[in-house]
């Protein structure tokens, strides 16, 4: 079996959830708006901002890999339509992404980074639009890959294999860690990558999908599956709510 050299992770719903994260972003966007352009803000409840959003992202698939781009056209629509100036564009979205960047980590989140960032090469392989220069872990990541940056998304094959190159290891060396089955595992399996399912609330994996190399509820969990050579150890007794399966 190929030992492992290097990890990349997933961010949102791999190191910390993002629900909260993006309720309290749309918080402090709302409060800018009130403040600043109150007509605006009356027309766009976070209801109606949201469908905007979703909008959006129907009419512009070409921005999928583009969060930001996506709430800046949201915002330009909405000053639009509230009549207001579209100067305001701008640091309504920095009033969205100073909450967007202030996270909660899973407790086992920066406890595993390290110890894996001992042992390993880390990469960081996301979709969102996170900074994580803002946020604070930007030096424990080798590399930091964004669909933003690369003009693709996962689970396109080329966003992973830019990540292998960057890495400058094998395909088959490098363990993608996420928490989607469609985006993180079966893209990074189609890539060549092995791969780790994050299922931290017990999820079932779904049937139409080979499963992944490993399964873990924690990355603790993780942490324990990997020998220290890099190879992938054999499935061990799991400690209540944490699974360990060894595809």
């Amino acid at each position: 079996m190929t030992t492992i050299r290097a990890i990349s992770f997933d961010l949102d719903d791999t190191l910390w959830p993002i629900w909260p994260v993006i309720e309290r972003a749309e918080a402090a966007l709302h409060a800018y708006l009130d403040a600043h352009c109150p007509r605006t803000a009356a027309a766009f409840p976070l209801p109606r901002m949201r469908a905007l959003r979703e909008q959006v992202a129907h009419e512009h698939p070409h921005l999928a890999h583009d969060f930001t781009a996506q709430r800046l056209i949201c915002l330009e629509r909405a000053l639009t339509e509230g009549g207001e100036d579209l100067a305001h564009a701008r640091p309504a979205f920095e009033a969205l992404y100073l909450e967007r960047n202030r996270v909660t980590f899973y407790e086992d989140a920066l406890p595993a980074l390290n110890a894996l960032g001992a042992r390993f090469l880390l990469a960081s392989l996301t979709n969102g639009n996170a900074d994580l220069h803002r946020i604070g872990i930007a030096e424990r990541f080798a590399v930091r890959v964004a669909a933003r940056e690369m003009g693709m998304a996962k689970p396109e094959r080329g966003i992973f294999e830019h990540t292998v190159r960057a890495l400058d290891v094998a395909h088959a060396e490098v363990l993608h860690v996420g928490d989607d089955p469609w985006l993180d595992v079966d893209g990074a399996a189609r890539a060549g990558l092995r791969t780790c399912w994050v299922n931290r609330h017990g999820a079932a994996w779904p049937a139409e999908l080979p499963p992944p190399d490993l399964e873990v509820a924690t990355l603790d969990a993780l942490l324990a599956a990997l020998e220290p050579d890099g190879r992938l150890a054999a499935p061990r007794q799991a400690a209540p709510g944490e699974p360990v399966k060894l595809g």
